[in-house]
C-alpha cells in the first residue's frame, strides 16, 4: 500500500516539479500559466536541479519495489520506463532537442501508469494445482 502510494508522490511532484521550469518545457509552461502556477518559476532552478531528479527516484523506486513484490512483467516495465526516461533526459541526454520529447513521453507514460495502477491494480497471482 505505501508503495503505491509513494508512486503517486513521485508522479505528481515530477509533474509539479516540471511545470515550474517555463524555460526549459514550453509546453508545460502553458499549461502552467493557464493554471495560474506562474509564482512557481522563481523556484525552477531548485525544482529542476533538486525535486524534479528526487521524485523520479521516489517513482522509479516504488515501482520497482512494486515489479519486485507482483512479479508482473508488463506492469513492471512500463512502470519503470517512465521515470527512467525522465532520469535520462534530465542527465545525459539534455543536450539532444529530441530529449524534450522523451521527457514529455516520461511523465505522461508516469501518470497512465499511475491511474492504471488505482483504476486497474495488479492482482496476486493464484496457483491452481
Amino acid at each position: 500500500m505505501i508503495s503505491k502510494i509513494l508512486d503517486k508522490v513521485g508522479s505528481g511532484g515530477v509533474w509539479l516539479a516540471a511545470l515550474s521550469c517555463t524555460a526549459c518545457f514550453p509546453a508545460l509552461g502553458s499549461l502552467a500559466s493557464a493554471l495560474g502556477l506562474g509564482f512557481l518559476s522563481p523556484f525552477e532552478g531548485i525544482a529542476i536541479n533538486t525535486l524534479l531528479p528526487l521524485f523520479a527516484s521516489l517513482a522509479l523506486v516504488a515501482n520497482l519495489y512494486n515489479w519486485y513484490q507482483h512479479k508482473h512483467l508488463i506492469r513492471g516495465i512500463l512502470g519503470v520506463i517512465g521515470p527512467i526516461a525522465v532520469l535520462l533526459t534530465l542527465y545525459p541526454l539534455w543536450i539532444y532537442d529530441w530529449s524534450t520529447y522523451l521527457f514529455y513521453f516520461g511523465i505522461i507514460l508516469m501518470v497512465v501508469i499511475s491511474v492504471l495502477d488505482i483504476v486497474k491494480p495488479v492482482e496476486e497471482p493464484i496457483c491452481k494445482v
